[in-house]
């Protein structure tokens, strides 16, 4: 009898299971996951996109670091939507960078239908723009456009060919934020013929009146009676990353404005213009007359043929935006060589 083998017990292993190929079923349920990552990341990131894709119009989207009167650590959140109201999420608006008149156009948008709505909040801003706009009306007087960062390095020759004379820049929002595109677009402006000028994104829930001043004057904000500067623009209006009166009280909101304009004359000699809607400013200031002998009146108002009932105590508006199609479209309704004493005399 052959001897007995010592009994052993021997490890199994299990084998691994090859993956399986990804169906195009499975593919189908992962990339609406995937794009939502690219969506957010996009809001955050230097991104390329089409003309009139963004606020204000054509040009490619970037998100610079900036904020609304932010302290450092609360601008390491800059493109989180979580600062942003709906409206402003939904028009396009990147943190810290809003464009002169998001709302107006944002409150333009119109329906689309499934198979033309763009995909993502940017593309969809600018599709309505497009889809909203008077396009056959043009008003009478010396015809601008205004622009910001959306914009990066645009053509101006496009719009002197169409008889567009001046242009306004944004050049800061808060204490800062800072166009990053500013030098360019403003020294290019001049270069293509066009009395241009600067504005700046008030933040009134944010710094002092005055220290938005003298942070807007540092950085592009200036003037100077050459001929071919226009004063600056104090653009006051809807809050993108809050409130609409940014929690301020309308007297507390004068005295806000009050400090600003007041700085800005004490530094350039000149009154700043005043940016707004009829609407806003009733709401936020309480309609307050106290600087329409001072400083001159911008107003937006789209979709009509004319500017509307003005806020207290102006009689007239010395610039008109009327609308949004392809980049913001403005009026000096005057004559040309009253748009130059604008830029000459203080």
């Amino acid at each position: 009898m052959p001897a007995q083998q010592p009994h052993t017990r021997t490890r199994r292993t299990r084998p691994v299971p090859e993956r399986p190929a990804a169906t195009p079923s499975a593919l189908r349920r992962t990339l609406p996951v995937l794009a939502l990552g690219v969506a957010g990341l996009g809001l955050a990131l230097p991104t390329a996109l089409p003309a009139s894709a963004a606020p204000g119009g054509p040009g490619t989207s970037t998100a610079p670091v900036a904020s609304d009167g932010a302290t450092a650590k609360e601008t390491t959140a800059i493109g989180a939507t979580a600062r942003l109201t709906t409206e402003a999420r939904e028009a396009g608006v990147e943190f810290g960078n809003a464009p002169m008149g998001w709302r107006q156009r944002g409150t333009e948008r119109v329906e689309l239908s499934a198979a033309s709505r763009p995909r993502s909040p940017l593309l969809r801003y600018g599709a309505a723009a497009r889809s909203s706009s008077t396009d056959s009306f043009v008003p009478k007087g010396v015809l601008g456009v205004d622009v910001s960062s959306y914009q990066r390095n645009l053509k101006w020759s496009t719009w002197t060919k169409k008889d567009r004379d001046f242009a306004y820049i944004k050049a800061t929002e808060g204490t800062s934020y800072k166009n990053p595109y500013f030098k360019g677009q403003y020294t290019s402006a001049k270069k293509a013929g066009l009395i241009r000028g600067a504005y700046h994104f008030a933040s009134p829930s944010g710094k002092a009146g005055y220290l938005q001043a003298r942070y807007f004057v540092k950085n592009g904000g200036g003037w100077s009676a050459d001929g071919k500067t226009l004063p600056g623009v104090l653009d006051i209006e809807y809050n993108p990353y809050g409130k609409t009166c940014y929690g301020v009280s309308k007297k507390n909101m004068v005295t806000w404005v009050t400090s600003f304009t007041k700085e800005y004359k004490k530094l350039t000699g000149k009154d700043a213009v005043i940016y707004t809607t009829t609407d806003w400013w009733t709401q936020c200031t309480g309609n307050s007359s106290a600087f329409a002998k001072t400083n001159p009146l911008w107003i937006a108002r789209y979709g009509t043929t004319k500017p509307g009932k003005l806020p207290n105590g102006w009689k007239v508006a010395t610039f008109w935006q009327y609308g949004v199609n392809p980049i913001d479209q403005d009026v000096f309704p005057s004559k040309p060589d009253r748009l130059k004493v604008l830029a000459t005399q203080k």
